[in-house]
């Protein structure tokens, strides 16, 4: 049973990492994501992925949950930690285990890169001694008869259409539990989703890549698949992604009105201009009332943090 339950069946989400404050890229994502999710009549949940500690930024959590606050994006249940169910990632290994699904690899990372950063399951028959460290891998593909007919994965974007990629060449088999004892994103994030009951994952497209592959794993765990959708990423105007590690700035209270508009032009919701500069309040009321996911399809947006703009392709 999920963890949370809507009247309308749809239930989403805002999945950060608490490696620095919210920017204007992490505003995109949240604000489709709510929106989306409020427009459908569903809840919005927060889940901070705090499963890397040597890249996490002291205080970060608390601060980007106030920044969501100050610019009116609540979250409708309690906000979980990744790092406090640790027991329920190892319960869901011990099934995949059990299943003959995981095994031991020690490869380095020189290891991948000699393979073309593609793992190609040369642990599978090295039998690497487990009393040494190891990280465990999900066999992705090979399964037994009666799983799947091809290395092929297959599934349609709701912002980006249709989408295949090749399981083999083009994932390879996933770690879902590290070397030094952490458990892998891939294998944290589709279990909390299973458990939360999630039904819609709309993020920003840097993820597009790995989709299929949580795809497969939601699959071979007998759980319901989510829609997946992925907006385009806000980026400088010398081609950068807005992210953490290129510097973006971080959100300030003082520019909610402003960059919740910048948001909505942004993802092709064309706000009124008489809404520019006005209060979270009104400006998340107007986009939950006119909310148009097909809007963003098509879009290829600049943001530029020094002098925001906003250009769209179909312009």
């Amino acid at each position: 049973m999920s963890e949370s339950s809507t009247q309308s069946g749809y239930i989403g989400r805002f999945a950060p990492s608490p490696t620095g404050p919210l920017h204007f890229g992490s505003l995109v994502s949240a604000l489709a994501s709510y929106l989306d999710a409020h427009h459908n009549g569903g809840k919005w949940l927060v889940r901070m992925e705090d499963l890397d500690p040597p890249r996490e930024q002291a205080g970060a959590a608390d601060a980007i949950l106030r920044c969501l606050e100050d610019y009116g994006l609540g979250w409708d249940d309690s906000v979980i930690y990744q790092s406090q169910r640790w027991d329920l990632y190892e319960a869901y290994l011990s099934r995949l285990r059990q299943q003959n699904l995981l095994y031991p690899c020690d490869c380095t990372r020189q290891d991948l890169q000699a393979m073309g950063g593609i793992y190609n399951g040369r642990c599978r028959s090295r039998h690497p001694d487990i009393n040494q460290p190891h990280a465990q891998r999900l066999k992705l593909y090979d399964l037994p008869t009666g799983f799947f007919q091809s290395d092929e994965l297959r599934f349609t974007d709701l912002i980006q259409g249709e989408q295949t990629q090749n399981l083999r060449t083009q994932a390879g088999d996933q770690i879902l539990k590290r070397k030094d004892g952490l458990y892998a994103y891939q294998l944290a994030v589709v279990v909390d989703d299973i458990e939360q009951g999630i039904t819609h994952i709309i993020r920003g497209s840097d993820l597009l890549d790995v989709t299929a592959r949580q795809i497969f794993l939601f699959q071979l765990l007998s759980a319901p698949v989510p829609k997946f959708g992925h907006v385009t990423l806000a980026s400088q105007s010398n081609g950068q992604k807005l992210s953490k590690q290129n510097l973006a700035p971080a959100l300030e209270l003082k520019d909610a009105g402003t960059n919740l508009w910048l948001a909505l032009a942004f993802l092709g919701q064309k706000p009124p201009q008489e809404l520019y500069g006005a209060t979270s309040k009104e400006l998340l009321s107007w986009g939950k009332n006119n909310w148009q996911l097909p809007a963003i399809k098509g879009l290829s947006a600049i943001y530029s943090p020094l002098a925001p703009s906003i250009r769209n392709s179909d312009e």
